[in-house]
């Protein structure tokens, strides 16, 4: 089995060694992630629930695709992967960029830069990854959230808020 290499990155967000995955998380190193939310034209939100294989937050609902950041890879290509590879769909431009997360050790010691798109679906879901995808509105995501009614990954939970914040804002 081929080892994923992740850039372990200093304070800045800047490339400062390559380490393999497992260690990096093991001694939590600052590295690098993206995470999407893709809303159909109802404005609902796809959510995927991890599989339960997952090493680590299996079974919890996140966003509608995440990942790391490989070794000599940028955001923005790898969050047009990601979609790919666990979702089945090819998106037609880049994702609207929306923020960045700091790392901490909630999310996993990841600088996390989310973004936003449009897609209706239907998705082919990578079954290692995932093992379930919803829609939901978000009204019941944000009171989903507020109540911690549905299993969901810290990472998630963080990226929401933010998100509802940054909405507020337009």
């Amino acid at each position: 089995m081929i080892k994923e290499k992740l850039a372990v990155v200093n304070a800045q967000d800047k490339v400062i060694e390559i380490r393999d995955r497992d260690e990096v998380h093991r001694l939590a190193l600052r590295h690098r992630a993206v995470h999407i939310l893709i809303f159909n034209q109802k404005q609902e939100l796809f959510l995927q629930k991890r599989s339960p294989q997952k090493d680590i937050n299996a079974g919890l609902w996140d966003s509608s695709a995440a990942g790391h950041v490989d070794a000599g890879e940028d955001y923005d290509h790898c969050v047009i992967r990601e979609v790919s590879e666990e979702l089945g769909i090819q998106l037609h431009q880049q994702p609207e960029f929306l923020f960045k997360l700091s790392p901490s050790f909630d999310n996993g010691m990841e600088f996390i830069q989310v973004y936003r798109s449009q897609h209706n679906g239907p998705f082919t879901l990578c079954t290692e990854e995932i093992e379930e995808g919803q829609w939901f509105s978000i009204p019941e995501i944000s009171e989903r959230v507020s109540a911690n009614a549905l299993p969901l990954t810290s990472t998630f939970k963080s990226i929401w808020k933010s998100f509802i914040t940054l909405s507020k804002t337009y």
